[in-house]
């Protein structure tokens, strides 16, 4: 852990027409539909999205990818906007998720401050009894 992540959305409205729709080769009666995203997500929203969609108790004819600024949906026709809802509650739960991870950051560097302040204040109290010792008055 070491920089906050940016959550990453659906990038709505838009135009369905401009959608890429397209039938799957490898998985019969599935289609290839790629959802625009606000922006390409980073490495750790990509893994926390996997987990999250791979967790999901929903998954018996879909799978998700990332695909730069797009989330790329597999799948068949039927329950088309029950699972677009799927998709989008993946999608909050990462971000959720990354609430959570940019918390843990957070109290990580609050925590490396504050370590690093003690050595500062340590060493300079060491400093400061070489100087006693050296040229004490007593």
């Amino acid at each position: 852990m070491s920089e906050k992540v940016k959550k990453v959305k659906l990038l709505k409205p838009f135009d369905a027409n401009k959608i890429s729709i397209e039938k799957d080769e490898y998985f019969h009666d599935a289609y290839i539909v790629d959802l625009p995203l606000e922006s390409v997500p980073d490495h750790v929203w990509q893994d926390i999205f996997e987990r999250e969609w791979k967790s999901s108790r929903h998954l018996w004819d879909r799978k998700l990818f990332i695909v730069g600024d797009k989330v790329r949906l597999i799948t068949t026709e039927e329950d088309f906007e029950e699972k677009l809802d799927w998709v989008e509650n993946v999608i909050n739960q990462t971000n959720k998720a990354i609430d959570e991870y940019n918390r843990g950051v957070a109290a990580a560097k609050e925590v490396e401050v504050r370590k690093a302040a003690w050595e500062e204040r340590a060493t300079i109290e060491r400093l400061r009894e070489i100087l006693a010792r050296k040229f004490s008055l007593v």
